[in-house]
């Protein structure tokens, strides 16, 4: 009995030790694309998980309860050849509130410039140091935006080192021929995702991102009042950051994850705090002010998850 517990220990522990930053769920689907040769997606889908999950991207040492909750979902619309595949890529990043079993969404982004190719059954390849393909550079520098959010909701300023590690991808890929890496190709895209991040102007924003996660949602089981004190404090910040540049690309990117769970939070808030809130709301999303109004009107709720 003994030997068979020792034989056990010794598969699961370096198991536990091992454990990575991700648990990623990843799928590929291609619904519209014609043909019968559709083993390669589910073989890309494999080799994607894989890169993600199985890859040790940072130095810290994750207990498998810390692993980072995330979403892949590639639409490919198109096999341009046999190895080359377009399509879309959406994001989802999760986070979950200290003493609930709710999880708050960090990032919920569609990404419509993915453009690659996939030989199947070869491994992918990357490096931190050149660019080697599209896929698996999209996939890093997204793994990469994943952990400087999640880091960020922890403690102040946290990601920076992950940020500056999606810059350098973004560098690399700069004579890259598929889209999605220069400035000037659009004023959405991973460009200007990760310099938005980065740049000290719009520093409130990323202040916000910790007030919002540490100081509000993750004491609101103890104390909802304080906790949704420090999200009016966050709002705030990122009405700073949104008067420093209108139409701030990462701040649509968080008002975007943010906002029925915002209305959640503000339905049983006092009047006052409730005004506050709207008018800040208004201002840094004007396209969705309608929605906000519900705030004012609704006068019993719940707080966060629907706790």
């Amino acid at each position: 009995m003994k030997r068979k517990i020792l034989l056990v220990l010794a598969i699961v522990l370096p198991m536990i030790m091992k454990a990575q930053e991700f648990i990623c769920q990843v799928s590929v689907n291609a619904p519209n694309v014609e043909g019968s040769e559709r083993k390669v997606f589910q073989t890309l889908q494999s080799a994607i998980y894989e890169f993600v999950n199985n890859r040790k991207w940072t130095n810290y040492v994750y207990k498998p309860e810390e692993r980072i909750e995330c979403s892949m979902m590639f639409t490919i619309t198109s096999r341009v050849t046999s190895d080359q595949f377009k399509g879309r890529l959406n994001l989802v990043l999760q986070r979950p509130v200290y003493k609930t079993s709710y999880n708050t969404n960090l990032l919920n982004y569609v990404d419509n410039d993915i453009d690659f190719k996939y030989v199947e059954y070869e491994p992918l390849i990357y490096s931190d140091d050149a660019f080697t393909s599209n896929l698996t550079s999209v996939l890093a520098y997204y793994v990469y935006v994943f952990l400087g959010l999640d880091a960020d909701s922890y403690s102040l300023m946290g990601g920076t080192p992950y940020y500056e590690k999606a810059k350098a991808i973004v560098n690399s890929a700069q004579n890259a021929q598929e889209k999605g890496w220069k400035a000037f190709e659009s004023m959405k895209n991973r460009f200007w995702l990760v310099e938005n991040l980065m740049n000290g102007a719009y520093s409130p924003l990323r202040e916000g991102i910790y007030q919002y996660h540490r100081l509000g949602l993750d004491v609101m089981s103890d104390n909802i009042d304080m906790g949704r004190s420090a999200v009016t404090d966050c709002l705030e910040n990122f009405q700073r950051a949104y008067r420093e540049k209108p139409g701030l690309f990462i701040l649509q990117l968080m008002t975007e994850a943010k906002r029925d769970e915002l209305i959640n939070i503000y339905s049983q808030a006092a009047p006052m705090d409730k005004t506050r809130a709207v008018n800040i709301l208004k201002e840094i999303d004007p396209s969705n002010s309608g929605k906000y109004q519900q705030i004012l009107s609704s006068s019993s709720g719940s707080g966060v998850g629907g706790k």
